[in-house]
C-alpha cells in the first residue's frame, strides 16, 4: 500500500507541473482513501476553521464524512442524511446545516455531540446553499424538477432561530451555485434550466433583473470577485463566461476542461480554481478582464467537487470511486 502511494503521488505530482516550468500553483500532499462502500458522486464540502473540521459529501452514503483538516483523518461520521448536498458550520453557536436532498430539508446538528437537534422543512433536492454573515441567513434552492415543478424555491432560512421565513419563487426547474453581494443587498443564482443567471434582492426577496449567459452552457458554478464586479459563470461544456455586475454584460470566456462542478475566486491571490472532470484548472487574473491559465492539474475521473481552505494553504478535491479505485479526498498545498 504506501508504494502504492508513493507512485500515485509521484505521478500526480509530475503532471500537475505547469508546461512553463514554473512552480505548480497546487501540489499534492495527501491522498484520504475512503472505505470500499462509498460509492457515486460528491457534493459540496463543508469547513470548520474553528474546530479545524472537514465535512465531505457523498451523495449516495446518506452520511457526512468529518475529518480532521490538518491531519486528514477521520474523526465522526454524521448518519441519517438521505442525500447530502451542502454543509454550512457556524462557529459562534456551534450547529451544522446539512441540506437533505431526499428529505427536502436542511438538518441541523449540534457541532460538538453531532446530535441532530432540528429540520428546517423545504421542499425535495433541497441543494447548494449560500450564506450571509451579517443577518445569519442561509439561502437554499429546491424544488423543481424533482418536484415535478417548473418553478424552484430559493428558501430563506434564519439559521438563529432554524425557522424558514420566505421562499422565492424562480421560473426554472433548475438552479444551481450562488453568490452574495456583501456591500449590497444583491445575490446571484445559476438558474440552469433557462441558462441565465437571476439577480436577487434580498431584502425585496424578489428577482430585480436576469442576464443571458451566452459564452457557454449548462451553467452551474460560480465564484465572485466582488472587489472588480466580476461574476464567474462555470458551464459544463468547458467555459468560464466572465460576467460585468455592473452591467450585467459578459466580458470575455475562459476555457477550462468539461463536467465542471466547483469554482473558487481566491481574492488575496487573484485565482480562479475550476474543479472540472478530470483536472483543476487554475486561472491567474491580472485585470477584471485579463487572465492566464496557470496549470491543468490532474486529479481523477468526476473529481469536480473541491473546496479551497485559503487560511490554511489547502486544496481539498473529492474523487469518486471508479473501477477498482476506491473513493478518495485529494489534499493539495496551494503555492
Amino acid at each position: 500500500m504506501k508504494r502504492h502511494y508513493s507512485m500515485l503521488a509521484a505521478w500526480l505530482a509530475l503532471f500537475a507541473l505547469p508546461s512553463n516550468g514554473q512552480d505548480a500553483p497546487l501540489k499534492l500532499a495527501q491522498t484520504l482513501t475512503l472505505p470500499s462502500d462509498i460509492k457515486g458522486n460528491f457534493d459540496h464540502f463543508g469547513v470548520d476553521l474553528q474546530g479545524g473540521r472537514l465535512f465531505a459529501t457523498p451523495e449516495g452514503y446518506k452520511a457526512v464524512l468529518v475529518f480532521d483538516l490538518k491531519t486528514g483523518k477521520p474523526i465522526h461520521t454524521i448518519k441519517g442524511i438521505g442525500k447530502p448536498h451542502a454543509v454550512l458550520y457556524r462557529e459562534d453557536i456551534h450547529r451544522i446545516y446539512i441540506t437533505d436532498g431526499d428529505a427536502g430539508d436542511v438538518k441541523i446538528f449540534d457541532g460538538k455531540s453531532y446530535a441532530l437537534l432540528s429540520s428546517v422543512k423545504l421542499l425535495e433536492d433541497s441543494d447548494s446553499i449560500g450564506y450571509d454573515p451579517k443577518t445569519k441567513y442561509l439561502y437554499v434552492d429546491n424544488g423543481g424538477g424533482d418536484v415535478h415543478e417548473t418553478y424552484s424555491m430559493l428558501s430563506v432560512v434564519d439559521t438563529t432561530a432554524g425557522k424558514k421565513v420566505a421562499d422565492i419563487k424562480i421560473d426554472g426547474d433548475t438552479l444551481e451555485a450562488m453568490a452574495l453581494e456583501s456591500s449590497s443587498p444583491r445575490m446571484y443564482v445559476n438558474n440552469k434550466a433557462k441558462n441565465q443567471v437571476d439577480v436577487i434582492d434580498r431584502e425585496k426577496r424578489a428577482i430585480v433583473a436576469s442576464w443571458p449567459v451566452t459564452k457557454c452552457k449548462t451553467n452551474v458554478a460560480m465564484a465572485f470577485d466582488e472587489a472588480d464586479h466580476r461574476l464567474f459563470i462555470a458551464c459544463r461544456d468547458g467555459q468560464i463566461s466572465v460576467v460585468d455586475t455592473q452591467s450585467g454584460k459578459e466580458t470575455t470566456a475562459l476555457p477550462i476542461t468539461k463536467g465542471v462542478d466547483d469554482l473558487t475566486y481566491d481574492p488575496a491571490s487573484k485565482r480562479i480554481y475550476a474543479a472540472c472532470d478530470g483536472n483543476v484548472d487554475v486561472y491567474q487574473q491580472s485585470g477584471p478582464d485579463q487572465y492566464k491559465l496557470l496549470a491543468k492539474i490532474p486529479t481523477g475521473a468526476l473529481g469536480r467537487t473541491a473546496r479551497l481552505v485559503p487560511e490554511l494553504k489547502r486544496y481539498f478535491v473529492a474523487v469518486p470511486q471508479h473501477g477498482t479505485d476506491a473513493a478518495k479526498i485529494l489534499v493539495f498545498v496551494v503555492s
